[in-house]
This record gives structure tokens, sequence and C-alpha cells, in this order.
């Protein structure tokens, strides 16, 4: 059976596109098909890998022939169980707008998130430098105007402040994809053909130029220390199951573009540029840490904590062991973050609707008492978050960690720090909601079944995902494995 990755792709933009037009409680209906179909298309894909063929289920077609592009996608060890990340996510969230659909113009929010999904599917599955640029850049598109329009508070100033930022990365990407293409030409065509740049490797002077340029605007997405300072706003105001998804996918696209373009393309760079991202790295992962667990809000606290675990990491992908553990702990714990951080956006929703909207977790507590099924769910993610060993985050961070400790000891032993703050303001913030003292404006009570029906199968997919994540790694495993050789070379 060949699978044509446009339909993986487009098919969510498409029913988005007929959402936009139905009634307010069929829009999100819609919405659900559009999400069911690309899960089943990469349930498949995971059945039917071959974790040792390379790339698999190629699109490969002229599009601008004049400019070196073609529409190339592909699957291979590192984006498919990042797609699969993703189609889960998108799945849950269209659930979660079935259950509860958007007050005022639902289908346009659809519409928005639909194009969100598209956007991310193709940066994913790219294989050419120019369309995994216009795909990366097509994501800050739906989120600009769900924050916008959509979003709490000062809305437009957030919007602005998260465009402002993201774009700046984003023009500097663009301007490096072109003159990457450009130079690496030689008595042949222009191509952006990322298969076809690796094989004409630039000089370490102007692979240094040019992996700064991806490399800030990759750290500008995630978002990573320094470049962060969009983040708060705009996790204030974002509706939460747009937020769930952004936290959980989006951000995973840069991690991803690391992987996917920094190393292979500018290997030389990369070790030139590799102990200043390992510094970030250690930086980000105690500035969010440190910071999650100062925080009462509980967007923020969450915010904090992503920040912290991309942190993790970008320290496993600048590890550049020679067993590439580092490397394969980053994949993995890509895909760990996504599945553990959206479930909790959709507990922060719950918790608010039982402590009159608030989202302070001062004005949370004894909720546990009359609502133990969504206390349990909310533990075993809490437990999740702060790398419980026996679950994937825990094989995640390992793998992060004893890749690290190979390359960079005192990084290594820095950042493991992180790990005992995580377990600080992960069960900070799950006492604090669902024990001790009933809160000022606490009205517990237990989930719905609908409410199950979106928190129940992420939680049922942390366990199982905890149980095998050899699964992950053993379908990365080959092409992590050759990314991180190219480096050493």
């Amino acid at each position: 059976m060949t699978i044509h990755l446009s339909i993986l792709v487009f098919f969510p933009a498409l029913m988005g596109l007929v959402s936009a037009f139905s009634p307010r409680t069929l829009a999100p209906k819609i919405l659900l098909i559009g999400t069911l179909i690309p899960l089943a298309y990469t349930i498949f894909m995971i059945t039917d890998f071959d974790a040792g063929a390379g790339l698999q289920y190629v699109t490969d077609d002229a599009w601008i022939s004049e400019l070196g592009i073609r529409y190339k996608l592909g699957i291979d060890g590192l984006n498919l169980w990042l797609i699969l990340l993703t189609c889960v996510i998108a799945f849950a969230t269209a659930l979660w707008l079935c259950v509860r659909p958007p007050e005022d113009r639902a289908g346009l929010f659809c519409f928005h998130f639909a194009i969100g999904q598209t956007a991310v599917l193709g940066a994913f599955v790219a294989q050419d430098l120019a369309l995994f640029v216009l795909f990366f850049d097509l994501m800050l598109v739906p989120f600009y105007f769900i924050v916008g329009q959509w979003g709490a508070g000062d809305r437009a100033a957030a919007a602005m402040k998260m465009v402002i930022y993201t774009l700046v990365g984003s023009l500097l990407m663009l301007a490096a994809a072109v003159a990457t293409a450009v130079l690496s030409q030689t008595d042949g065509p222009l191509t952006f053909v990322l298969s076809d740049l690796q094989a004409n490797p630039l000089p370490e002077s102007t692979q240094k130029w040019l992996f700064i340029a991806f490399a800030l605007a990759f750290l500008i997405k995630m978002p990573a220390f320094p470049f962060q300072g969009w983040m708060p706003d705009a996790y204030k105001s974002m509706p939460l199951p747009a937020l769930a998804f952004f936290s959980g996918v989006v951000s995973k696209v840069a991690a991803y573009g690391f992987l996917k373009l920094v190393l292979p393309l500018f290997p030389a760079a990369t070790n030139d540029w590799n102990v200043a991202l390992l510094v970030l790295a250690v930086i980000s992962i105690l500035y969010g840490s440190i910071q999650a667990f100062t925080q009462t809000n509980a967007r923020l606290i969450l915010g904090y904590s992503s920040i912290a675990q991309l942190g993790f990491i970008t320290l496993g992908i600048f590890a550049i062991d020679s067993a590439g553990q580092g490397a394969q702990g980053a994949l993995l714990q890509s895909v760990n973050h996504g599945l553990v951080v959206a479930p909790l956006f959709f507990v922060v929703a719950l918790l608010a609707e039982r402590a009159e909207g608030s989202e302070d977790i001062r004005d949370y507590g004894g909720i546990a008492f009359r609502a133990p099924v969504l206390a349990a769910l909310f533990l075993i993610v809490a437990l999740a978050t702060l790398a419980m060993p026996g679950s994937a985050n825990f094989a995640g961070e390992f793998l992060i960690l004893l890749g690290a400790f190979s390359s960079v000891q005192f990084l290594a032993f820095v950042a493991s720090l992180g790990v005992i703050l995580a377990s600080v303001y992960a069960l900070r913030m799950y006492i604090r909601s669902m024990h001790n003292r009933v809160g000022p404006k606490v009205t517990s009570f237990e989930m719905t079944a609908r409410d199950g029906l979106v928190l129940v199968p992420l939680v049922i997919a942390i366990l199982a995902f905890a149980l095998y994540p050899q699964l992950a790694l053993d379908a990365g495993e080959a092409t992590v494995r050759s990314t991180v050789e190219a480096v050493l070379r």
C-alpha cells in the first residue's frame, strides 16, 4: 500500500475549511474527522515502517523548477513518532472542542486550528529546505489569529509580541536557507532538496554564520533562554485547547529542525558551537525550573516547565556523544513532553471550572475530596512530568544525561539538578490543587464522562509509552546515529 503523504498533510486543512462554513455544533465534529484520518494513516505507517530502510513513503515532484524547489515529502526515524504525537494531540484537541465548542465563531476557530496541524505535519515531512521553511512560517499564522481573536486579557499585545519574536527568527532562517542553497550550488542546477545539500557541504567558515541563523530561529520557536520573552503573554492569552497543541507539538518542530537540518547541513559549525548551545540548554533547564516553582498561574507553571524540558532536549541534541544516546533521548523526550503537557493543560481547564474560572493555584485546594478520578489522572500525569522511574520521561532524561555525561560532565551534572527541581514544581502544583484545605473559590465535583473521553485516552497513551518506549527508540536509532556520526567525522 502506498502512503500518500499529501493526504496526511492537507486533509486537516480541507476539513477545517469545511468546518469554517458549518454550524457551531457541527464544526468541531468535522474537525474531529479531519484529525482522525491522519491519525489512522500514521498508525498504519508505524506498523509498516522499516527502521533500516532510510527515507520511506516518499513523494517527490517538481514544484518551482526555476528555483530548484521540489515538493518532496518523506518519513524516516526522526519524524515518524513526532507525526504520531501531532496526530494524537490534534485528535484529543478536536475531541475537546466537541465537548466544549467555542462560544464565538467555532467554525473559524476550527479552521485556524486545522491550518496549524497541516503546517506542523508539513514541516515534519518536508524533505526540501524551502518547503520546510514555508511550513515553518505557516505555523505562526493560525496561532496569531487564535490568540488575537479568541485569547484572554491583552490578547492583541500578546499576539503581536509572539509574531515579532518568531517572525525575526523565521526571516533569519529564510535568508539562511536561500544562502545555503546558493552557496552549495556547484556545476549542477540550484536545489533545496536536503539530501542534495548534505552531499555538498559548505566550508566551515560559511557554516558558522548559517548555523547561527537557523539556531536563533529554532531557539525562539521553542522558546529557550534568553528568547522566551513572548511566552508568558502568549501562554496566558491563548485558549487552552489550542495551547495544549501549541505547547505539546509546535515547539517540537524546532527541536526536530536541529536534528534534521542543523546537524546534517552544518556539521563543522555544530562542533564549533555545540558548547554554546549546551550552556544555553543548561541555563534554560535551571531558569525554567526555578520560574515554574515561583509561579502561581497554572498556565505559566506549565510554560516555564516546558522551557526546562526543551532545555533537556537541546542538551541531548548537542551532547554529540559517539553512541548517539543523547540525541536518541532528545527525540524520545520530545514525544514524552508532548504527551504529558497536553493533558496537563486540559486538567488546568477542569480545575478552573471548579474555582470560578481562576487559574491561580492559590485559589485551589481540596478538589480531590469529591473528584478522586480527576485527582488520580492528574497524579499519573504529574508523576510522568517529574520523570519517575518506570515512566517514558525517565527513559528519555536518562538517555539525555547519559549522553551528556559522556561528553560534557560538568554541564551534565548541573543539568541533573533540573530533575530535582521538576519534582518540586510538579508536586507543588498537584498538592496545592488536589489536597490541603479547600480553596476559597473551590466547588469540588467529579469530572464527567465527556471530559474522560479527552483525558483518559491521553493518560493511557502516557502509560503505554512508559511500558514500552523501545518501539520509538528502535524506529529512530539508525537515523539518529547517522546524524550524529556526520558531526563526529
